[in-house]
């Protein structure tokens, strides 16, 4: 089988996730064209290990909230235009953007204004079906080709006039063996005191914000008789944070630290209270019925209130397609609300059950066939660059 010439492909990922789809991207990409392929770009620890030298570290760009953001806008635009200098004088074959669209979307930008012939492919799409739609038909200027990880995103992407929009599925869906029970796991599942899984995010500042209302339900369900064992899954890098911030809880977690841990976790866990995010995708793929709750800044909740175009922001029931997971966001996050929806799920409720029936569903609704969503989002980074961009 003949081979490509030697391929020079940017890629861009600022944050852990999308570094993780960035690398299995890069591993099936050097399995289809050996040799011919250099990559270049900005990426983590996982990139790194496929071969990729990072422009700079991305912990440089961990900055959440607004009030940080504007705090460290020089240096974000700088790093910004010191990418697309990167980029055009690459002059690559195709630029890859994952994720984070304040940052890589600027980038894309300069770049298809600077060197337009540079075929530009966004695997990860915003979340133009909640907020911004407007950003489609931007995007049409400066993407050639999105790669969806939700199923629904193709059409919202047709109806709103955006760039061609392809479902390749969610890294998640690669991942069901780790996430659901063996028959010794769901016993326990199923048994006496049932776990439950507190889940109050994956930065700092979304945990300061839910840890003291998580803390007060827990308690608060706890005086009204239910037992539970509760545990609370996190990452090394927020252990203190987390220690320090149930140090004054009335119910103590066990703390388990690590992915690993964190997924056997999920396997034995009966229900969850969890921030509002993608984990409400990992919790129902894993089975696990549960109440979201989402707590930011006033200043960000001013903004969200009014940009905010979707029924809900539960990830999950926008999967599903009915909105069966309560969620409890900003005054509605209080221990009075979240205590009695969170009861409901520790016994054999209306609430628990339409929760099961309806996670049984997503693995039809999300199915890719037996193509792995790194090779279907290879495939079309490939067909992508090989058909290159018309400029005329």
């Amino acid at each position: 089988m003949s081979r490509d010439p030697k391929r020079r492909i940017f890629l861009i990922a600022t944050e852990e996730s999308g570094d993780r789809l960035g690398s299995a991207l890069m591993k099936v990409l050097r399995q289809r064209l050996g040799d011919g392929v250099q990559f270049v770009g900005v990426g983590g620890r996982t990139m790194a290990r496929e071969g990729l030298q990072s422009l700079f570290p991305i912990e440089e760009l961990s900055i959440v909230g607004f009030a940080a953001v504007v705090q460290q806008l020089p240096k974000i635009l700088r790093l910004i235009r010191e990418t697309a200098d990167a980029v055009t004088a690459a002059a690559p074959d195709v630029l890859v953007i994952i994720d984070s669209p304040d940052f890589t979307h600027r980038v894309a930008r300069r770049v298809r204004s600077r060197s337009p012939a540079i075929p530009i492919v966004d695997y990860v799409s915003p979340q133009l079906w909640a907020w911004r739609p407007g950003r489609a038909r931007t995007m049409l200027g400066y993407v050639d080709h999105v790669l969806g990880l939700l199923p629904f995103e193709p059409e919202e992407y047709r109806k709103l006039g955006g760039p061609t929009c392809s479902y390749v599925g969610h890294p998640l869906i690669e991942q069901l063996s780790s996430l659901r029970p063996s028959a010794e796991e769901q016993k326990r599942r199923d048994g006496k005191p049932p776990v439950l899984l507190v889940l109050p995010g994956s930065r700092r500042s979304e945990v300061r914000h839910h840890l003291d209302v998580f803390g007060a339900t827990l308690g608060r369900l706890r005086g009204e008789g239910c037992a539970f064992e509760l545990m609370l899954p996190t990452m090394p890098h927020l252990e203190a944070t987390i220690r320090e911030g149930v140090a004054n809880w009335p119910v103590k977690p066990q703390i388990v630290i690590g992915e690993n841990e964190r997924r056997a976790a999920f396997r034995i866990a009966h229900a969850a209270l969890a921030k509002s995010g993608t984990v409400t995708l990992e919790l129902a793929l894993s089975g696990i019925p549960m109440v979201t709750a989402y707590r930011v800044g006033a200043i960000e909740a001013f903004i969200l209130r009014r940009a905010i175009r979707v029924s809900s922001v539960i990830l999950a029931n926008l999967v599903i397609g009915k909105d069966v997971i309560p969620e409890y966001l900003q005054e509605a996050c209080t221990p009075e609300q979240l205590a009695p929806a969170l009861a409901a799920l520790l016994t054999d409720s209306p609430l628990r059950r339409v929760q099961v029936e309806a996670f049984a569903k997503l693995d039809q609704i999300m199915s890719t066939g037996n193509t792995s969503p790194s090779v279907l989002a290879a495939d079309i980074v490939l067909a992508t660059m090989r058909q290159g961009r018309r400029t005329s």
